[in-house]
């Protein structure tokens, strides 16, 4: 439950204060921890003292001290010395050793919780009952952030994420598959939506310099009981979706900002591309040449405005009318005309969509 990087840590520190060796080795004989190079000579008489009845033992040299976590052996530690110093300094290792095994399982159990709340695997009553038993809160404002990292190869996003939030034990940060992290952040009454953006701005800097790990932020809205947190994360999750789809050049996307993207992204695909035959005949934008695209994106940004769209592309206002006349031929809708250019808008959208569904199926 421990990782053997935090015992080396913690063993190490206490070598630093106190100057004397130590050594954690496991209930089956391996070294975890140690801060000397012969520790493998001491697995046998580690084990040895496993079977012993008593907790703390004098051998060749070393002072043998038994970590228990709720009553089952986990640790063999053992103290360079045979004075009562080092007595006291095993006696202490020990102590910490067992209130690590303690915090870790703690976390460890509210991690679990976390995930089963976020996957929906827990009945009402005993999200109110084990949430009691941990004790979380139920009913205060939370959030949940999803970050998109790439966890591919073995590095620290998770403990990176957790220093953001590490003074804070009300929040939480897990992970429920190889890619996400999920931080299920506590909401102050004062905090709204512009402050959950600057913390996500917080998570996408911790990454700023690593620019082999593009990470995305997504979250949803703000909930006030325990029991809707699932469903921020769905808002989150789909977020996250979305904004691959139709916002690419965004590092941060919240569910309340979606849109039509929304709407868009929870169409079956049979009636998309009913809708795409309507509106194209057969056609599909990707038949459109580059000319054209640049055309109407800048159109479109423009606010179908004809006199800015002709001057930011460098073209004679006759031009860019012949370009639109040309569309019109093409697809019988005129992007002068509102409902056309909304219609038209929404196709391009559903377009979108429809291909990156396509790509998730291979």
């Amino acid at each position: 439950m421990i990782s053997n990087q935090i015992l080396q840590n913690t063993i190490d520190g206490l070598k630093g204060i106190t100057r004397i060796d130590l050594c954690v080795i496991d209930a089956e004989g391996n070294v975890v921890a140690t801060t000397f190079s012969e520790a493998d000579q001491y697995i046998e008489p580690a084990q040895a003292f496993v079977d012993s009845p008593a907790d703390s033992q004098l051998v060749n040299g070393f002072q043998f001290f038994k970590v228990f976590d709720e009553h089952q052996l986990e640790y063999v530690l053992l103290a360079s010395g045979d004075g009562d110093d080092v007595y006291m300094v095993g006696k202490i290792a020990s102590f910490q050793v067992q209130n690590l095994l303690v915090a870790y399982k703690e976390r460890f159990d509210k991690d679990n919780f976390i995930k089963n709340l976020l996957l929906d695997n827990l009945l009402l009553v005993d999200i109110y009952n084990r949430a009691k038993k941990l004790h979380i809160d139920t009913e205060v404002r939370r959030v949940v952030f999803i970050v998109e990292v790439n966890r591919e190869k073995e590095t620290n996003e998770l403990e990176k994420i957790r220093s953001i939030f590490g003074t804070k034990t009300k929040d939480f940060v897990t992970a429920v598959d190889e890619k996400n992290i999920i931080v299920v952040r506590e909401v102050a009454e004062h905090e709204g939506y512009a402050e959950l953006n600057k913390t996500a701005e917080a998570i996408v800097n911790l990454f700023h310099s690593d620019a082999d790990n593009e990470v995305h932020v997504a979250y949803g809205t703000i909930v006030g009981e325990i029991k809707e947190v699932s469903r921020s994360y769905k808002e989150a999750r789909m977020a996250l979706d979305v904004g691959k789809i139709f916002f690419e050049e965004k590092k941060i996307i919240a569910y309340s900002t979606l849109g039509i993207g929304r709407l868009i992204y929870q169409l079956p695909i049979p009636l998309c591309r009913m809708f795409i035959r309507e509106i194209f005949d057969g056609k599909t934008p990707d038949d459109f040449d580059e000319e054209t695209l640049v055309t109407i994106n800048k159109f479109f940004e423009n606010s179908l405005n004809v006199s800015e769209t002709s001057r930011q592309l460098y073209i004679h206002r006759n031009t860019l009318v012949y370009r639109l006349d040309k569309l019109q031929k093409f697809t019988g809708l005129d992007l002068r005309i509102f409902e056309d250019a909304i219609t038209f808008k929404i196709a391009l959208m559903v377009v979108k969509y429809m291909k990156y569904m396509e790509s998730m199926d291979y």
